[in-house]
């Protein structure tokens, strides 16, 4: 089967060098992370063909003013130049953010990355509000990190992010990571708004399981909701190989239609791969 696969990060390499610098903190202080895909450019396209990876979006994010805009002009060469890649755009609590993303949309971009927990902004600032109304409004979906995992910031947490989509009810959001570690929550938020969907990035694998392990229904409530829950995996950041997110995923007991609207499906649909 064909993967979709709706969170994965390319960035421009000093950025990236930057993020696997905080990993490398992170296994500073005893947690054993080590980047699996720690390799150049190439060899990371390589290996997501290799594994079925027939289309992905391409995630930037930024940890500062100033930089949104930035990001979002590199990753459109990226994915002009890489044919699995989908366009995709970022933004950041500030003035002219309605501005670039309206110019990134209207130059294609088909899927958005909020980083709540990185950026340190409120997804409620008003200075977004013109963002989440024009992505709402375009059906265009935001993969939004706004759950307390790993570790909970100043504007993380899914209630926080309600607040967002009490204000834009029709907004296609993705939350990143099933909300970690508050997984209820966020499937609630599926149930409670008909475009809200989770994403699988480390969701169920052992890994995550050893410090944010799912509540014991989860696979019964999938079961019900697998035409909003979409693969995502954090390629290439992520301490073990691809494929353990795959089995964690086929480890919950769906049948096979389930699997193949996560693994596939919904991510082509939010994507829009027939254009």
């Amino acid at each position: 089967m064909a993967l979709v696969d709706i969170h994965v990060h390319f960035m421009p390499q000093n950025v990236l060098d930057k993020v696997w610098a905080y990993f490398d903190r992170v296994r500073e202080s005893g947690v054993d992370w080590v980047i699996w895909y720690r390799t150049d450019e190439n060899a990371r396209l390589t290996a997501l063909r290799e594994l079925g990876v027939s289309a992905f979006a391409p995630l930037v994010y930024p940890h500062k003013p100033g930089m949104a805009q930035w990001l979002n002009e590199w990753v459109a060469d990226f994915a002009a130049r890489v044919p699995e890649a989908v366009r995709t755009g970022t933004f950041y609590a500030e003035p002219g953010a309605d501005v670039y993303v309206r110019k990134a949309l209207e130059a294609g971009a088909r899927c958005f990355k909020s980083h709540v927990q990185v950026g340190g902004y409120d997804p409620r600032d008003e200075l977004l509000d013109g963002v989440w109304g024009q992505l709402a409004e375009a059906g265009v979906p935001v993969v939004a990190h706004c759950g307390d995992g790993p570790y909970p910031g100043e504007h993380t947490g899914l209630g926080v992010f309600a607040e967002v989509l009490k204000r834009h009810p029709r907004l296609t959001a993705v939350i990143a990571h099933a909300g970690m570690p508050d997984y209820s929550s966020a499937l609630d938020l599926v149930e409670r708004y008909e475009n809200v969907h989770v994403d699988t990035t480390m969701v169920g694998t052992p890994f995550n399981e050893r410090m944010m392990p799912l509540p014991a229904d989860w696979s019964q409530r999938i079961a019900g909701l697998a035409n909003r829950v979409v693969l995502g995996s954090d390629f290439p950041n992520i301490p073990y190989p691809y494929e353990v997110q795959l089995d964690a995923i086929r480890s919950w007991g769906l049948d096979a239609a389930a699997l193949q609207a996560i693994l596939h499906d919904n991510g082509a649909r939010l994507l829009q791969l027939s254009r």
